[in-house]
């Protein structure tokens, strides 16, 4: 009896032994599997790292697409401003020149919220005026008019009581065309002239926000050299491009710097090369036109130093302080470089500026 049931245990000892083995099998391959997917990811890595700077050097026009990130798009219908929440906006397309269709917004002010719904492009045409205060709105890099943020701006603008003109440069939304500098500020230039033609005597002001404050600046010179001058100019989270030291990150390609050795491919000259300039101080050396610098202090693209040079700049060459100024914006808030929108006390410093222009 004893003996059988010796033999039973053993029996059932030697069967739990490959199933211990069967299990020993299958973690050891797990970690192969494992290992393997980690050193392709390497390798991935690895080969990426090596072959950007030699892309960026033998095909020059990628940078285009680096610094505009124009190909970035929010999943909206553009077509539909309302479905974002703004009911009194309606979409529009302008053509800049010839195969350049421009994606536009017109947000009339709230107090005609109501009379707005369901109302034509040719009556908010003629809301133009009205007499109201008109914005044009530049946008930075990245993405389209549809972008949180400047939802924001047109809605500040509009309960002010304001006009917001919103577009999307060549490019951009579902505007047509590729950026360039130049591109842009033609894009601009149209945009100024059809709201002057249809506002009569209402000011026009341009606003221009990170990359669209080169714009904004372009355009208020090549107006200015014209004779027919913007209003005022509003300047957000600005940048001094063309002042800074050779091999100095360029603001709009910051992450890229993370990877050593990329500056010697990816440099100022490359930028310089695909037409990427925007040179917010010489501009402000020749500006004449009232202007305000919006910045907040923790801005992590364009650190503040840069909006106080751009400000010493213009109030050495306008010599008043009435006619710039700079507004900081504390950086406990947290509004980096896209935040500002949200400061309960914007709407103040807006409506203070415009009665000063109004002036």
């Amino acid at each position: 009896m004893r003996r059988r049931v010796d033999e039973t245990a053993a029996s059932k000892r030697t069967e739990g032994k490959p199933v211990k083995r069967e299990s020993a099998t299958v973690q050891t391959k797990t970690r192969s599997s494992w290992w393997m997917w980690v050193k392709r990811g390497l390798i991935a890595l690895c080969t990426l790292y090596v072959a950007t700077p030699f892309i960026l050097q033998f095909f020059p026009s990628v940078i285009q697409y680096l610094v505009y990130k124009h190909a970035v798009t929010y999943f909206v219908d553009l077509r539909r401003p309302c479905d974002l929440g703004l009911n009194h906006t309606v979409n529009m397309y302008l053509t800049s020149e010839a195969g350049v269709t421009l994606g536009v917004w017109h947000t009339v002010p709230e107090q005609k919220w109501k009379e707005a719904q369901g109302k034509s492009l040719q009556w908010y045409e003629q809301s133009l005026e009205d007499g109201s205060p008109v914005f044009i709105y530049l946008h930075g890099n990245t993405g389209n008019r549809a972008a949180p943020h400047r939802l924001g701006v047109a809605n500040v603008l509009s309960a002010l009581g304001y006009h917001a003109v919103v577009m999307d440069y060549r490019g951009f939304g579902d505007s047509t065309g590729e950026p360039t500098e130049a591109g842009l500020t033609t894009d601009t230039l149209y945009l100024y002239h059809w709201v002057r033609a249809r506002c009569k005597d209402s000011l026009v002001i341009i606003w221009g926000h990170s990359l669209g404050t080169g714009v904004a600046t372009n355009t208020a010179v090549k107006l200015q050299e014209k004779g027919n001058p913007a209003d005022a100019v509003i300047l957000e989270g600005a940048f001094t491009v063309a002042e800074m030291p050779k091999g100095y990150p360029h603001p709009f390609t910051w992450y890229y710097w993370r990877f050593p050795y990329i500056q010697y491919y990816f440099s100022q000259d490359s930028i310089k090369a695909n037409k990427f300039v925007l040179p917010n101080v010489q501009n402000l050396k020749k500006m004449t036109t009232p202007l305000m610098i919006l910045h907040s202090k923790d801005d992590h693209m364009a650190p503040f130093r840069m909006a106080e040079e751009l400000y010493n700049t213009a109030k050495s060459v306008l010599k008043s302080e009435d006619k710039v100024r700079l507004v900081a914006f504390d950086g406990s808030h947290g509004y980096l470089h896209n935040g500002l929108y949200r400061d309960p006390a914007l709407p103040n410093y807006i409506r203070e500026f415009v009665q000063s222009v109004a002036k």
